[in-house]
């Protein structure tokens, strides 16, 4: 146990000897001794009564003798009144000495009565501070003997007096005995404490951990006489302090390793990587497909407890592959790379660190194995939920790759996976970072041509397969860069997945608005002129998209029945319950609502008879095809029909031929859209096109530009 100083600044170690004695409160003397301010006053009057005393004494004597005197043979007393009256003055002048040696003595006396009652005042308050303060007070001598143990100690470390006269050297931690042992010594020769922290046994078993001072008193001849130490317990903080280490070191919600300590134990098997060439390993980078449509559908709380679930079934997945390095001693002695292998950078992301692989081929079967264990179902609050993973994987083939590029390389194999069909593994190759590179130019020039309004509004005819006319438009967004016309198929999917494309529609919709509605008043028809616009996959994801589609249409003044939302099937099948209240929300404004690219997805057709559709529009896929395949012809002939029968009209996308116009006409199709037509072209071609008027059979046939929607 403690003995008052354990710790660094003592000079003396007081668990290193037995002590001689039982702890015990000092004497105001020894208070006194200890340096108080009152030290030299105090032997100034102590000296000053040892000269009283001998004064006295010698007075004293000297009376005796002179008294004594009187009695001596041969002595007679004088008889004339002279003698006589020498005499008596002579006793009278020694009465009146000791008079004033007498109070004197009282004087000093009372002087010495006042310094004592202020020493045991001072000791009173110090022995009041001492038991009452949270700190553990000690005073030890020279000989390690203990002077004074504060009662703090049985409070803090449940030990009693009698127990704190013993050795606590058996209490010290192990790997802490020999630092404090040294400190101790060094503090003995040098004078000079020194600030220590260590662990100590609790009587309860426990470990404390405490900071340890120390502070030197001197004796009259300024040499050490013993110390006065203070040691206080500083456990909470430490482990408070430990808390903050973790806490910025590792995934508040799952535990593990965040991306900050993870780089850390990367740039560490880099490192080993350097020094021993037959070191190899690979970085994993994991990402649950679909988690965004999961933590939408059933809430936050919800995703993160299935990321709390995914996290323990991947930590139980690694522990049991041998491919995945376990804390252990290499034959040089160099401790193995960390033990946390597996790590959450953020979101629905994860990262694996697979060390000391004998093969690249290893690294893949750790891949195949987490997307094994992650294809079994989780139970979420009520739920069964299947998972997939993309996992990226990246070795250390150059050994001038820093962590970060590293974990950079994974993340782009992962988006490969994730691009190519989801629920995939790929390994990482220079032609990945090329294109990642070039995709991040992309974004960057995206933003820029928001900026410098590089973005312009084309527009496709619809035209009525009735009388060849034109009904309406569909709006297109084109890309006109310094560097050319960049192909809508190359910028509207990074538009889309990285939100530029919100700004985009932001800006271009308006203007399409006023568009139309100048050729409305140029060009009145019964009923007038349309505006079909794509809702984008980010947008429809948006919740506010309603109230955003109302304030346009207001801002802009638009009939909204001249406005149709063009929704993909694969966004409406995606989420269908959610899909039916946004249709619904949508249908409430005024609005037509087309299921755009009908056939390439995966449509219910119970679930399409509940949504508040008006259009079907046939992708262009079959319709390229219907006039040449017999069996493509027949599916666009019971898609019309399905629609039909379900109230709805049909529109057929990519019309290019005559045959297949004819085709069309007698299925029944009500509109149509192509390069039969016309090409997507800017409003001053589509004013000549209104302004001729007529039907509209066939344009001039020009080199196909592309087309993109204009999602809103």
């Amino acid at each position: 146990m403690d003995s008052g100083y354990p710790g660094p600044r003592s000079t003396e170690l007081f668990f290193q000897r037995e002590s001689t004695g039982c702890a015990h409160v000092p004497s105001p003397d020894q208070s006194l001794m200890k340096g108080e301010p009152t030290l030299p006053r105090l032997r100034q009057v102590e000296g000053r009564e040892w000269w009283l005393w001998g004064f006295a004494i010698a007075v004293t004597l000297i009376l005796t003798f002179g008294i004594l005197s009187l009695t001596f043979p041969g002595f007679h007393l004088p008889t004339d009144k002279i003698h006589v009256m020498s005499l008596r003055e002579w006793v009278r002048g020694l009465a009146a000495l000791v008079l004033l040696f007498d109070v004197y003595t009282v004087y000093q006396q009372l002087q010495l009565q006042r310094v004592r009652r202020k020493l045991a005042e001072r000791d009173r308050l110090f022995q009041l501070i001492s038991e009452n303060a949270a700190d553990m007070i000690a005073v030890v001598d020279n000989q390690g003997n203990r002077l004074y143990n504060s009662p703090a100690y049985q409070k803090v470390l449940g030990y009693s007096q009698e127990e704190l006269a013993g050795s606590s050297l058996e209490q010290i931690h192990p790997d802490d005995r020999s630092r404090v042992q040294g400190a101790s010594e060094k503090a003995r020769i040098t004078g000079r404490g020194e600030r220590l922290e260590y662990r100590i046994r609790h009587k309860d078993g426990s470990w404390r951990v405490l900071e340890s001072t120390a502070s030197v008193f001197r004796g009259a001849n300024g040499e050490t006489e013993g110390l006065v130490v203070v040691n206080r317990d500083i456990t909470d903080r430490k482990r408070a302090e430990e808390l903050l280490v973790h806490s910025a070191f590792h995934d508040g919600l799952t535990n593990l390793a965040n991306r900050t300590l993870f780089l850390d134990r990367l740039g560490r098997a880099l490192a080993t990587s350097r020094r021993h060439s037959d070191f190899k390993f690979a970085v994993l980078f994991i990402d649950i497909d679909g988690f965004k449509i999961f933590n939408d559908s059933l809430g936050h709380d919800a995703g993160d407890a299935l990321l709390i679930q995914i996290s323990e079934r991947l930590t139980n997945c690694l522990r049991r592959a041998d491919t995945v390095s376990r804390p252990r001693q290499r034959d040089d002695g160099e401790a193995a790379i960390g033990d946390s292998t597996l790590a959450r950078p953020g979101g629905d992301e994860f990262v694996v660190l697979a060390e000391d692989l004998r093969d690249p081929s290893d690294a893949v079967r750790v891949a195949e194995r987490i997307q094994q264990r992650l294809a079994l179902p989780f139970g979420v609050e009520g739920h069964e939920i299947v998972v997939t993973a993309s996992i990226g994987i990246a070795f250390n083939i150059d050994s001038k790759t820093e962590a970060p590029d590293l974990l950079r390389d994974a993340e782009i194999a992962m988006y490969r996976a994730k691009h190519t069909g989801k629920a995939r593994c790929e390994v990482f190759d220079n032609a990945m970072h090329a294109g990642a590179l070039k995709r991040l130019q992309l974004e960057t020039d995206m933003r820029r041509a928001v900026d410098n309004g590089e973005f312009k509004v084309y527009y496709q005819p619809i035209i009525s397969l009735l009388n060849d006319s034109i009904v309406g438009f569909e709006a297109l967004t084109r890309w006109h860069s310094p560097k050319g016309l960049v192909m809508p198929n190359d910028f509207i999917p990074v538009a889309d997945e990285t939100g530029i494309i919100l700004a985009i529609n932001r800006q271009l919709l308006p203007e399409a608005c006023r568009q139309l509605l100048s050729w409305q008043q140029l060009f009145p028809s019964d009923p007038p002129l349309s505006l079909s616009v794509n809702v984008s996959p980010k947008q429809f994801g948006q919740a506010d998209l309603a109230a955003q589609i109302g304030s346009l249409l207001q801002e802009s003044g638009m009939n909204p029945r001249c406005v149709d939302l063009e929704i993909t099937e694969t966004i409406a099948m995606a989420d269908a319950e959610r899909s039916g209240g946004v249709l619904a929300q949508l249908k409430a404004l005024g609005v037509g609502l087309d299921i755009d690219d009908f056939g390439t997805g995966y449509s219910s057709l119970s679930r399409l008879q509940r949504f508040p559709v008006d259009t079907l529009k046939i992708d262009r896929a079959f319709v390229s095809h219907m006039d040449t395949d017999r069996e493509t012809h027949e599916i666009v002939r019971i898609i019309v029909m399905l629609a039909h029968n379900l109230g709805l009209k049909v529109v057929a996308e990519g019309v290019e031929t005559q045959a297949q116009l004819e085709l069309l006409r007698g299925l029944g199709c009500e509109k149509a859209q192509g390069y039969l037509f016309s090409k997507p072209v800017d409003h001053e071609t589509i004013l000549k096109l209104l302004e001729r008027g007529g039907p509209l059979t066939i344009a001039g046939r020009s080199e196909a530009v592309g087309s993109a929607e204009l999602a809103y």
